[in-house]
């Protein structure tokens, strides 16, 4: 049920005019294990500046039955449509508003999800309310600016756990009543509701302590690790408190690990909701715990910036976004005993690379976007939003001073706590500590788009020394169809120079920080100074730029890039070389050779693990046609060498083991597939759990040497949601016409999968070595995808959207078909452009595969 748009000025207009002061929600989800609708009453009290103004409230609903103003009973038919009530005749100054409505569960992970866990039949409930899904439990003005006390009251099954912002009462009658919670904004207020699994601690600190909790469901409870995880939240209590100079501004800090959850996390104040595949069901690498860890430092940091303070309107979504992300790996960075010293170097080949992509397509926008309304911002949650925010924060941090930063900040929380604000006030603040006028900065920085590329110049006399060292700026045309202007920016970077020792590894002999600013930018490299090896810009990753190496330090790094000593230069290096191969200038096949012949020097697991996947798009995707085969079969080839070699039990043996999955193709290979699920084959230290079991049923799926009596008796051995999962994958996958057919019309011809089902149909359906089987279904996608877009919830669409592009058709004729839609459906903003952003996909396919041809035949 789909809510309407709220644009900018309808927002502004609001907050003009209503200053909200509490609301008191009363929920009866007493009959939650049966699903279907629940009562929901608000009673809401605000002031409105004008007598006699008239403005709405906002609810999604089946049924609304009573709307009583100031006293006065309004008639619901008259008032209530699509997902707003009007609000006529406001006296000036206090009113009260009171609404009962019938609300409904959902399955979509929007509003209040409702979920029920296979192993023990029990329902179980969260919300999810960013961007605008609080009206879709209570009457609510949802807008950012329009904080508000939320006094929340819930009736639950008898047995039921209800968690909320405030501290967790003893229920009475199976009624749990909260105290009210501090002025926070609609979209972070939170209920968890259900039979869930609880850890108790505390964070104690100065005398204070905040009780901590962590839940998840009784059929997760063996395998989550709390001790960990609480672990990783004291150092962050410990950090942010000392860097942001303000204690923690709630009275309870619970972590619940929820079922079916679209994103990582959720910043719910003093609640947050995190997807419980992070309770980990078998091995995981341990770039999978550096994972987990920060993005509960991303969250645990927002109760400080977002929730403590909080946007006045979605433009500034990104610093929301960006400075959770930026403290949570300075965090782990930093902070004392942390086990993720490196985290800097998973940013950059990371985060960095999201961002990198994501400002090559035709959707890219300047950092603070412009947010005309709520379609806008549902589709804004990006790599640009997310990962170039953090990357310019780093810059920023490097351009004004550690310190002075952080004393920036922290003056700013004093002064706007539980208030709202704009980019200004952040800025504004770091001015004073820092002493730099940021006004230019940000201009160039925060409302351009694009990205620049930094090239070294160098040139040497005879005896190899150097005479003359140029760093070049290039601010390459925006991609076709994006607005702005190609802009060169003031970067603040380090540039790293390393040799050869003794033994053959790259160590840095020299470093030299400086402002590179305009086209030209002359280093001041001392005069007879012998060349480095490598001169390597952009070192430490302080700026964000594309970075291309010089001719000579290529040669070096190409055969010596697993030699550098340190993971962070590596890693700019392997992110160089791949954006090398997304834009043509690195053939697939002499990348997919780079790795080959460095990945095994690779120590950090999370580079290992991005290369696997990097390797495999690359070869899908960007090598040519004719010679795909043979690069997926000499890869796969390496994949099992890997596998075999790697020491037993660790890290890289289980990511080995994936890649190798993930491609197998010769009747060996999947011989050996089957071979390990049966036991009759063990590879030393390799524990084929239920995970890695999945992996291997759902190649074999893939490859047709598994049937649905196979995949029904590996779902017997895991009856969870995540083996229900699974196998949905595994069914999709089988390359047979009835098998695609079938998922098709499960995913587009039906609304009745949940969320996460219905991706795990899509992630089975889309095979990239299915194409011939898939290629009828590239009309059928445009001829229902707006279809779906206008009657599914937003996430559901974008599911489809996204999954069901013919991203694997890389012809010229998918960009004609995409043309052709684009120009007769007429789609909203927000579908045009994630279709714009898929057609870019395919547009970059072809001209690297161009590259690749070219390269076979130079």
């Amino acid at each position: 049920m789909p809510g309407t748009n709220l644009t900018r000025e309808e927002a502004q207009e609001r907050a003009r005019l209503l200053t909200v002061d509490a609301y008191e929600i009363d929920l009866d989800l007493s009959g939650a294990q049966e699903g279907g609708t629940y009562r929901s009453v608000t009673t809401v009290r605000f002031d409105s500046a004008e007598a006699g103004a008239e403005t709405f409230i906002d609810l999604v609903a089946p049924a609304v039955h009573e709307v009583e103003l100031n006293g006065k009973s309004l008639d619901v038919a008259a008032v209530f449509r699509d997902s707003r009530i009007a609000l006529p005749h406001l006296v000036a100054g206090s009113n009260e508003l009171r609404v009962v409505a019938d609300c409904a569960y959902t399955n979509t992970g929007e509003g209040l999800h409702r979920f029920v866990d296979p192993v023990d039949q029990q329902a179980y409930l969260y919300t999810q309310f960013e961007v605008p899904d609080a009206r879709r439990v209570f009457a609510s003005f949802e807008q950012p600016d329009l904080k508000a006390t939320f006094r929340f009251t819930v009736k639950a099954p008898s047995g039921w756990t209800v968690i909320s912002n405030s501290p967790t009462p003893e229920p009475k009658d199976d009624v749990w009543s909260f105290e009210p919670t501090p002025r926070i904004s609609t979209y972070i207020t939170a209920l968890i509701v259900g039979p869930y699994h609880a850890v108790h601690s505390s964070y104690e600190k100065d005398g204070r302590t905040v009780p901590l909790g962590i839940y998840c469901r009784p059929s997760l409870a063996e395998f989550l690790d709390a001790d960990d995880i609480f672990e990783v939240t004291r150092q962050g209590f410990d950090w942010f408190q000392e860097k942001f100079d303000y204690d923690y501004p709630f009275a309870k800090y619970d972590q619940l690990f929820v079922p079916e959850f679209n994103a990582g996390a959720m910043e719910n104040a003093g609640a947050v909701t995190i997807r419980d595949q992070y309770v980990f069901r078998s091995k995981v690498t341990d770039a999978a715990y550096e994972r987990r860890a920060e993005t509960i430092l991303h969250e645990l940091a927002h109760m400080w910036f977002g929730d403590l303070v909080t946007m006045e309107w979605w433009n500034d979504l990104w610093l929301n976004e960006s400075f959770a992300t930026y403290t949570s790996v300075a965090c782990q960075a930093d902070a004392p005993g942390t086990r993720w010293p490196n985290s800097w170097t998973t940013f950059a080949n990371s985060e960095k690379t999201w961002a990198y992509r994501q400002d090559q397509l035709p959707s890219t926008h300047p950092i603070m976007a412009d947010i005309r309304d709520l379609d806008d911002v549902l589709v804004n949650f990006d790599g640009i939003t997310y990962a170039k925010g953090a990357s310019v924060l780093k810059q920023l941090v490097a351009y004004v001073g550690k310190e002075e930063f952080f004393k920036g900040v922290q003056a700013y929380f004093k002064v706007h706590a539980f208030g709202n604000t704009r980019l200004s006030d952040l800025l504004g603040a770091l001015e004073e500590t820092s002493g730099r006028d940021l006004k230019t900065w940000s201009k160039a920085w925060l409302e351009t788009a694009g990205i620049n590329i930094l090239r070294p110049e160098i040139e040497t006399d005879g005896n190899g020394h150097v005479t003359s060292f140029t760093v070049l700026q290039e601010a390459p045309a925006l991609p076709a169809g994006a607005k702005g202007e190609p802009t060169l920016r003031p970067h603040r970077i380090a540039i790293g120079c390393y040799d050869l020792d003794g033994s053959g590894k790259l160590v840095r002999t020299d470093r030299i920080e400086l402002d590179v600013d305009g086209e030209r930018t002359v280093v001041p490299f001392p005069a007879g100074t012998a060349r480095p090896a490598v001169i390597l810009l952009n070192d430490d990753d302080l700026s964000y730029a594309k970075v291309r190496l010089d001719e000579e330090s290529l040669r070096v790094v190409t055969e010596h890039l697993g030699d550098f000593t340190e993971s962070l230069p590596r890693a700019l290096c392997w992110a160089s070389a791949w954006d090398m191969t997304r834009d043509g200038e690195l053939a697939t096949r002499d990348y997919l050779e780079l790795v080959l012949s460095g990945a095994g020097k690779e120590s950090d697991i999370g580079v290992v693990q991005s290369l696997h996947r990097q390797v495999k798009l690359a070869l899908d995707l960007y090598a040519a046609p004719e010679w795909r085969e043979a690069g997926l079969s000499r890869w796969t080839e390496a994949t099992l060498a890997h596998l075999r070699a790697a020491e037993p039990g660790s890290d890289h043996q289980l990511a080995w083991a994936r890649a190798f999955a993930a491609t197998a193709r010769t009747p060996q290979q999947t011989d050996l597939l089957q071979a390990l699920l049966d036991g009759r084959e063990v590879i030393e230290g390799l524990a084929v759990d239920t995970e890695l079991r999945w992996a291997f049923v759902e190649r074999l799926a893939a490859t047709g040497l598994m049937e649905e009596d196979g995949i029904a008796a590996e779902y017997e051995r895991d009856r969870t949601a995540a083996g229900e999962c699974h196998a949905a994958t595994a069914r999709a996958a089988r390359p047979t016409e009835e098998a695609k057919a079938e998922a098709w019309a499960s995913i587009v011809e039906s609304d009745k999968l949940p969320n996460s089902l219905q991706e795990a149909v899509i992630t089975g359906f889309v095979q990239s070595d299915q194409r011939e089987l898939l290629a009828p279904y590239t009309e059928k996608f445009f001829a229902s995808v707006k279809g779906v877009w206008d009657s599914r919830s937003h996430e559901m669409a974008q599911q489809i959207a996204i999954g069901l592009y013919p991203s694997f058709q890389v012809a010229q004729e998918t960009l004609d078909a995409t043309d052709a839609w684009l120009s007769s459906a007429e789609p909203g903003a927000a579908l045009h452009r994630l279709m714009s952003e898929s057609r870019s996909g395919v547009e970059r396919a072809l001209r690297a595969r161009t590259a690749d041809a070219a390269a076979a035949t130079a």
